[in-house]
């Protein structure tokens, strides 16, 4: 028989040296990466060119019930395009029908699809200037006139002009839009000032920032060039801050030469009010979700953004796969509510879902095979 005790002084030799080694050095954090990019495909960019003064104010927002939408004839540049769908699953379904024309008799007859299901997504590449702000002001408010009240904006764009990305954004701010960067997509420059003020941001694309480039400016040193900077980076800032993102994006910004892109993590995304639920949209929500339909779906709800944070995010690289891990996981927090189902968590899919089932009755009740 083998006896331990013969083999006790080498255990504690072994044991003791293994104690003395230093423990493994912790992973390297990983670094937030930095892209340099050619100049040709920063063309979007983002671009300042409002004159500024020394001292003088921030935009204020302009309100959309005060807003003047201009109707008069027009399309897209050739090198921007728009489509609409009353879909939302991307994937198998494509990007919808495109926008040719940007009329109101156009837009109402393609918008018309929509009513029914009262869901609809416009899908835009491009860049971020005057077309792109008006596409928007007249969709919002067709979409109102239509009683259309779930809207994603599906955008992929490089950025363009930080003033009407302002205001399109503000728009975007009090018409209950959801923001998409789905996979293959990116959001750079001006386009982030439109993800920041969706009311919720769903991502799977590129995100990056860089400094803003002032357009015909008067400066002819640098402190008057910096003079004018630090006036349109504060209405960025008050920008931001209005819309639930942290200003310190506006600093990080500036510290990113304009012909090279900070792409943002995902931590960052979160970190910095870009991505998931719109902190200033949510306070808002959650007074008027208490009085409408009490404290207990609040609750739920909370309890399951949670989830989705910690269940959803990370674990999913495609838009797909983030909806999908959503409604699943909604279940388990008695999502769609029987009281406030429209304004459960991703209801936008339980309204395309009720109208298709509703077709594919009405196909079956005249003997015809459902879609």
């Amino acid at each position: 028989m083998i006896r331990l005790r013969h083999f006790a002084p080498a255990l504690l030799a072994v044991l003791a040296l293994t104690a003395c080694q230093p423990e493994p050095p912790p992973p390297p954090k990983k670094k937030t990466p930095t892209q340099i990019v050619e100049s040709d495909t920063l063309e979007g960019g983002a671009i300042s060119t409002a004159p500024v003064r020394n001292g003088s104010a921030p935009y204020a927002a302009v309100s959309r019930q005060n807003a003047r939408i201009d109707w008069s004839p027009m399309t897209l540049p050739e090198e921007d395009q728009a489509w609409l769908s009353c879909e939302l699953d991307y994937e198998t379904k494509g990007d919808g029908a495109p926008l040719a024309s940007l009329d109101r008799k156009a837009l109402t007859a393609a918008l018309q699809t929509c009513r029914e299901p009262g869901v609809l997504r416009l899908r835009y590449h491009g860049h971020i200037g005057a077309d792109f702000t008006a596409l928007i002001e007249r969709v919002t408010r067709l979409a109102d006139e239509l009683d259309i009240d779930k809207r994603v904006l599906d955008i992929d764009s490089t950025g363009g002009q930080v003033e009407d990305a302002i205001r399109a954004g503000d728009f975007i701010a009090e018409s209950r839009w959801t923001i998409w960067v789905r996979e293959g997509s990116q959001c750079h420059s001006a386009c982030v000032f439109i993800l920041s003020a969706g009311d919720t941001r769903r991502i799977a694309g590129r995100v990056g920032i860089h400094r803003i480039i002032r357009m015909s400016s008067t400066a002819s040193t640098r402190a008057e060039l910096n003079a004018e900077l630090r006036v349109v980076y504060d209405r960025v800032r008050a920008y931001l801050e209005r819309n639930g993102a942290a200003v310190a994006v506006a600093d990080l910004m500036m510290a990113v030469p304009n012909r090279s892109l900070r792409l943002l993590t995902a931590d960052e995304l979160k970190r910095y009010g870009l991505d998931g639920a719109n902190p200033a949209q949510d306070d808002l929500d959650r007074l008027r979700l208490m009085r409408k339909c009490g404290e207990d779906f609040v609750n739920r709800r909370d309890a399951f953004v949670l989830a989705f944070d910690r269940r959803c995010r990370g674990s999913q690289d495609q838009l797909g796969g983030l909806n999908d891990c959503g409604l699943d996981l909604r279940k388990d927090f008695g999502f769609p509510d029987r009281t406030c189902p429209a304004e459960s968590p991703l209801a936008e899919f339980d309204r395309a879902q009720t109208s298709a089932s509703g077709e594919a009755a009405d196909g079956q009740s005249a003997g015809k095979p459902a879609p």
